[in-house]
């Protein structure tokens, strides 16, 4: 049973890198080419489906990871990223530093990928915990799961418009009526789970190599506007993109220039050249500095690439075997209300798969015959797919592992912080959809 081989890889997993502290690169490998053989992949394309798994994640990661790392390091480097801490310390106190993350994470996360954003704010919570003192997961916790209520549940971001695609549901209202279920649970769950007795007794450190350890005066800072405006920079061009897209439609020069732009990508490398200049050779400090806090950003992320490819390798080594096939077949019949069916499905596929998009797509494959006599709002589908394919967040899940290695936690600690998170997002998201689901029907009555 393909379900069964899922739950033994992911044991086995646990143990090789638990007990016998295998490096995750190497584990992660190590099962996903045992996986392919039980699931019958032959022998002779595994290294095809490996390297196409590997090259399928970090084609979509590292330019955005490594771009974004360098970004961080030179705001941190030339004490920009304290400035912008600082000023978040003066507007809300250190008593309410979780509060300014929720608020940054949930304004920034609404139009930008989980990991962009992730890797954009977390210099500045680095720094947050290096000036206050505070426990890591205590200030960068409440900034990631904000950011992961925002990429799972709402559109632009890619699983929620795609499955608005298939079920030609309005994308806007999608986003609007999301708001009303991301931004409550987000901040519930972002401002609970630090607080849990099993979290509070975790105590990582920063990795090394992602942030400055200097401590700035205030006149060695560089100004609030530049700091703010080079920290911003990517959010405005990929937001501009996003709602570009959103408003629009036609085939036009400008619209193909905003697309190029706004693509994270380019508009990181863009922030980059900005943040080199800005906080090198303006303030005075050598291009050959500059430089050096590139390096130390692009060695530091050496090792968390190649998780995070690994992690691809294993989730394609999944979807080849046809395990999405087989839970689609298998759930075709169930007679069960179609959003919870939908949630379900998307559930068990993350689960199975890891990749949030793969789940949400095929979940909208079976559940799509159904909505047509159901009388349900094709957008409030969307949302209850969307919403299931948060749950279980392990270790086929590559955004699992940027969260353990940025957070310097061991593979049980992430497992008891994330995948506890986020399937309680995923449980209170469908609460949410079956409630609005509720009130709009009462409303066209």
């Amino acid at each position: 049973m393909p379900l069964v081989v899922v739950g033994i890889s992911v044991l086995v997993l646990l143990f090789l890198m638990t007990r016998l502290r295998m490096n995750g690169f190497a584990a992660l490998l190590l099962v996903a080419v045992g996986v392919a053989l039980v699931q019958g992949i032959p022998a002779a394309t595994v290294p095809d489906v490996l390297s196409e798994g590997i090259g399928g994640q970090i084609g979509d990661t590292m330019l955005t990871i490594g771009l974004g790392a360098m970004v961080g390091r030179v705001m941190g480097d030339s004490g920009a990223a304290q400035r912008i801490a600082d000023r978040l310390l003066e507007a809300f106190g250190p008593r309410w530093v979780q509060v300014a993350m929720v608020v940054t994470a949930m304004l920034i996360g609404v139009t930008m990928f989980y990991e962009v954003a992730f890797i954009i704010i977390v210099p500045i919570a680095f720094t947050l915990v290096r000036v206050t003192g505070a426990n890591l997961l205590w200030v960068g916790l409440p900034m990631s799961i904000a950011l992961s209520t925002m990429h799972s549940f709402l559109p632009p971001h890619p699983g929620p418009t795609a499955v608005a695609a298939t079920f030609h549901a309005s994308v806007g209202h999608t986003l609007f009526y999301g708001l009303f279920i991301a931004v409550p649970a987000g901040a519930l769950i972002a401002l609970v789970w630090p607080r849990l007795p099993f979290v509070k007794a975790m105590n990582p450190t920063i990795p090394k190599g992602l942030v400055s350890e200097r401590e700035f005066t205030d006149e060695e800072m560089p100004g609030l506007g530049w700091s703010l405006l080079v920290a911003l920079f990517p959010v405005v061009l990929i937001a501009g993109a996003a709602v570009t897209d959103m408003a629009t439609s036609g085939d036009s020069p400008v619209l193909h220039a905003v697309a190029f732009i706004g693509s994270a990508p380019i508009a990181l490398m863009v922030t980059l050249l900005l943040a080199i200049w800005a906080f090198g050779p303006r303030i005075g400090r050598s291009l050959a500095d500059v430089s050096a806090s590139c390096a130390s950003a692009a060695q530091a992320m050496a090792m968390i690439l190649l998780v995070i490819g690994a992690g691809g390798a294993f989730k394609n080594v999944l979807v080849e075997g046809g395990i999405s096939d087989y839970i689609k077949d298998a759930t075709d019949h169930w007679a069960i209300s179609p959003l919870v069916l939908a949630w379900l499905i998307a559930v068990i596929l993350r689960v199975a798969l890891g990749s949030a998009t793969v789940a949400v797509v095929t979940a909208s494959g079976v559940v799509l015959p159904l909505l047509a006599g159901s009388g349900i709002h094709p957008e409030i589908m969307v949302l209850a797919v969307s919403c299931g394919s948060i749950a279980f967040s392990h270790v086929n899940d590559p955004g699992f592992w940027l969260f353990k290695e940025y957070f310097n936690l061991s593979v049980i600690q992430a497992i008891k912080v994330r995948t506890t998170y986020t399937t309680v997002l995923a449980v209170l998201g469908l609460g949410g959809v079956l409630a609005l689901e509720r009130a709009l029907d009462a409303l066209s009555l």
